[in-house]
């Protein structure tokens, strides 16, 4: 039988039961890979499986395998704040490594609601080795290890290399099962390499890396980001100490990227980035040892826009929350992550207007709310506060805070004004604090609401959500107004960046008649 993590059998949830007995998918497990241990710790290992399917529902950029969703979920306990105990890394990596052992048949499937999750099967039986032995254990306490397989301790970065670690894969094109690697605005793009392992010289700079990155307070997506080609940078070095990179090696490893892996040179300047910060600001190499670094030249591209018609049509194609969300952020020129981290008290129903938060560049804007989306934001709120009382009786963890906040005002979590004005219809796990809670709806239902009412509206151009804000900049500017009026509601820095959407006006293209027509 096939689960899902929205079934009814604790497996997402994994609520305390009176005697602790483990659930009946966790007691299939254990008696099948032969695991003997207590029913008590049996049900402490169910609920760290718990946390960990909740964790990979807010983590599918990429649709992970199980081995690649174990190693990053180890890795949030280990980078977590405050730290993970000891003793409760230990029973993860446990958990996790008979899990992967135990299980097959991982695949990501969509629920109801447009959210994606893992699904997967109990084996039958416990796998053998190559000499015939059982891969279960009677020692829950050991090191997780079978015969034939290495034991587990606090110096592996993974749980082991044969059950989740990843050890040294070939480098070639991603495949669907890979990592997707977000851009600091919050968009993903798919990341051009494998996962690669830390090299063992490689793990202090590693943690230098992380730790500037939250001393400068870089938002979570920029932090993952960089790490992530930090990893691959230092996996392609192996043989070097990182005392010893130069820009050679830099520049070396930019040009396997474009020429082996034919990078788009966006992706390519992403990793001189994170490139240029490990150097700068953990290796600390001056500028002038970097002048060599050539950044990739990056042409000139149109965005699309959607006419009136389209857009009406779309967004009549489109329902439900993610629908209202569609039209805030055609209605107000919202970026997609703007809309998802919109708060309660960001919206002014009264005064018509919203106020983005730490949008990007960290900057914070005030935007129109469109009157004919009241009564729906209304409604909005009215499930939201439903959901926020739900939580307070239940004693739940309050919502994520930037910053200090949560130190500066501990109950601020906790009050209905700091509620996600869309918030998920289900708990996950915080990547830092490990802490259950409720945040907002996942990016992933929203990228498939618009690609859903695009082929439903029979539209032909490539849409995104981001071609909302698109559309929006250009309608406006059709109708007549002001630049500088545009640039402030988009938050663009420069005007030169606002102009961009005079080059697609329907009057800039209609203006000039083609030499075609004159002809008889």
């Amino acid at each position: 039988m096939l689960l899902r993590v929205s079934e009814k059998t604790d497996i997402g949830t994994h609520r305390y039961q009176g005697d602790r007995t483990a659930a009946r998918w966790v007691q299939r497990l254990l008696a099948a890979q032969a695991v003997e241990m207590p029913a008590d710790k049996a049900f402490w290992w169910g609920k760290e499986l718990g946390r960990f399917l909740a964790y990979c529902r807010t983590h599918t950029e990429g649709k992970p395998d199980v081995r690649v969703a174990a190693r990053n979920y180890v890795t949030a306990l280990e980078h977590a704040d405050p730290p993970t105990p000891d003793w409760r890394l230990a029973q993860a990596k446990q958990a996790l490594t008979v899990f992967v052992r135990g299980i097959e048949n991982w695949h990501w499937i969509t629920d109801e609601a447009g959210f994606m999750e893992p699904s997967f099967r109990v084996k039958a039986k416990a796998e053998t080795s190559a000499n015939g032995q059982s891969c279960g254990m009677r020692d829950p306490g050991a090191a997780v290890a079978g015969a034939g397989a290495p034991p587990v301790g606090p110096a592996h970065a993974a749980i082991t290399d044969q059950a989740v670690g990843e050890g040294p894969r070939p480098r070639g094109p991603q495949s669907d099962g890979e990592h997707a690697a977000a851009l600091p605005n919050g968009q993903a793009t798919p990341s051009p390499l494998p996962p690669a392992a830390l090299p063992a010289n490689a793990e202090a700079a590693w943690e230098r890396m992380r730790q500037e990155l939250r001393t400068r307070h870089y938002a979570y997506r920029t932090e993952q980001t960089y790490l992530d080609w930090t990893r691959r940078f230092l996996a392609f070095h192996s043989n070097v100490a990182p005392a010893q990179l130069s820009s050679k090696e830099m520049g070396l490893f930019l040009e396997h990227l474009a020429l082996q892996h034919n990078v788009a040179s966006s992706t390519q300047n992403q990793a001189l980035a994170a490139l240029l910060f490990l150097y700068q600001t953990v290796l600390h190499k001056e500028p002038d040892q970097l002048k060599d670094v050539v950044r990739a030249r990056r042409g000139r591209r149109l965005p699309t826009v959607l006419g009136r018609e389209e857009v009406g049509r779309l967004l009549a194609a489109s329902k439900g929350v993610t629908g209202l969300m569609l039209r805030l952020m055609y209605g107000a020129g919202l970026r997609m992550l703007e809309c998802l981290r919109l708060r309660v008290k960001d919206v002014d129903l009264e005064r018509g207007q919203i106020t983005v938060r730490g949008g990007k560049g960290d900057k914070d804007r005030v935007v129109m709310l469109p009157a004919k989306l009241r009564p729906l934001l209304q409604e909005q709120m009215a499930h939201g506060r439903a959901l926020w009382e739900t939580d307070q009786r239940a004693g739940r963890a309050g919502v994520w805070l930037p910053d200090a906040l949560a130190t500066k005002y501990p109950n601020a979590g906790q009050e209905w004004g700091w509620q996600w004005l869309f918030p998920s219809e289900h708990l996950s796990t915080d990547p830092r604090s490990a802490l259950p809670r409720r945040h907002h709806l996942h990016d992933s239902a929203l990228h498939r609401a618009v690609r859903d009412a695009a082929r439903l509206a029979g539209i032909a151009k490539p849409v995104s959500c981001h071609t909302l804000r698109h559309s929006f900049a250009t309608h406006l500017l059709e109708k007549g107004v002001d630049i500088r009026s545009v640039q402030e509601l988009l938050g663009h820095v420069s005007v030169e960046t606002t102009q961009i959407y005079t080059h697609v006006m329907t009057s800039r293209a209609s203006g000039v008649q083609s030499p075609l027509d004159d002809l008889s």
